[in-house]
């Protein structure tokens, strides 16, 4: 393979590049600023910081919503900002890639993720793909082609992925709309209905990161917040407390425990028992919410596995497939034809 060879995990809320040479990863935000419509203000941390907070003339954007690609200009514009970024700002041409898309979307969607990096102006030589809960798995620790069934769930910003894997594939999966972001907009809805006050997503994600706990043991605990009151206009300092919080966040999470006992009614026997004996993986960033791998084995009755960076599973997988010949067996070339 090419000296120049990157992974590229594009999430809703985070883009994560891998580089092989280097072995560093960049993890930013997956934000871009765009000042008067067309010229790119800020990207990634920087632009985070300005959303919700930024004048007119500044436009804040996540290109990527509910896992797939929704703006797939800003998005090329963006993933050629972080490549140059990772090469210390040098312009690298004729570099290889590995990017990962999700399963359960269309192939047009999936398509997108391939063209982001082949239409950027870089040059690239060779891009293969690889399905996510694989490169995810992988990351985990997990022997991808071993014939045992191992399920996987993925609580990202905006989707939670759902996956039974065995000999390297995809045997079952489910991408549902429920996510992190999910969870903050059911804390600020709670937070506006019981004290009449209006947050910014990033204050409810800052209070669900101090409070929200699966299992409501941290009823007692309390956080401030700071908005807008509806009925005076003017700003306003509240007092939360873990009860509230959980209240607002414990129908998402037993929907997305639904969708896994869904999964696992559909999944054949053999690999039921592997499930049972090794438990459910569960990775991505709403993984670190306090108590939910109990909640998750009240439910089922499985025991659940969580990664140490449940966040960089993805990523970290991706590292290790372009660091083995192997492991890149997994990956592909998509056809045009399997596109049209």
């Amino acid at each position: 393979m090419a000296q120049h060879v990157y992974g590229v995990d594009l999430g809703t809320s985070n883009i994560k590049m891998y580089s092989l040479a280097n072995d560093v990863t960049l993890n930013e935000k997956n934000v871009i600023a765009i000042k008067n419509k067309n010229e790119i203000f800020k990207f990634g941390d920087f632009a985070f910081e300005m959303y919700e907070k930024a004048p007119g003339n500044i436009n804040v954007t996540f290109p990527v919503k509910f896992g797939v690609i929704a703006d797939i200009q800003n998005m090329e514009a963006l993933f050629g900002c972080f490549y140059k970024k990772i090469n210390s700002g040098k312009a690298v041409n004729g570099a290889d890639f590995c990017i990962a898309v999700p399963t359960d979307v269309t192939e047009v969607e999936k398509r997108a993720f391939y063209d982001v990096i082949m239409d950027a102006k870089i040059k690239a030589k060779k891009i293969v793909v690889v399905e996510k809960p694989i490169a995810d798995a992988v990351g985990v620790g997990i022997d991808v082609n071993s014939p045992n069934g191992h399920l996987l769930v993925n609580i990202g910003a905006d989707t939670t992925e759902i996956t039974v894997i065995s000999m390297g594939g995809i045997v079952i999966s489910k991408l549902i709309k429920t996510g992190g972001m999910k969870l903050d907009e059911a804390i600020a809805g709670c937070i506006r209905k019981k004290f009449n006050l209006i947050i910014g997503s990033r204050s409810a994600e800052t209070v669900k990161k101090e409070l929200a706990d699966a299992m409501n043991e941290q009823a007692d605990k309390t956080s401030v917040t700071y908005g807008r009151n509806i009925v005076t206009g003017l700003p306003n300092a509240q007092e939360i407390n873990g009860d509230l919080v959980h209240e607002a966040i414990d129908e998402l999470l037993h929907q997305i425990i639904e969708n896994i006992k869904v999964i696992l009614e559909r999944t054949p026997p053999e690999l039921s028992a592997d499930i049972i004996s090794k438990g459910i993986y569960l990775t991505g960033g709403s993984a670190n919410i306090k108590n939910i791998c109990k909640l998750i084995t009240k439910e089922t009755g499985l025991k659940v596995n969580v990664a140490e960076e449940p966040s960089e599973t993805v990523i970290n997988g991706i590292a290790k497939i372009l660091s083995s010949p192997e492991l890149m067996k997994l990956t592909y070339v998509p056809r045009e034809k399997e596109y049209e």
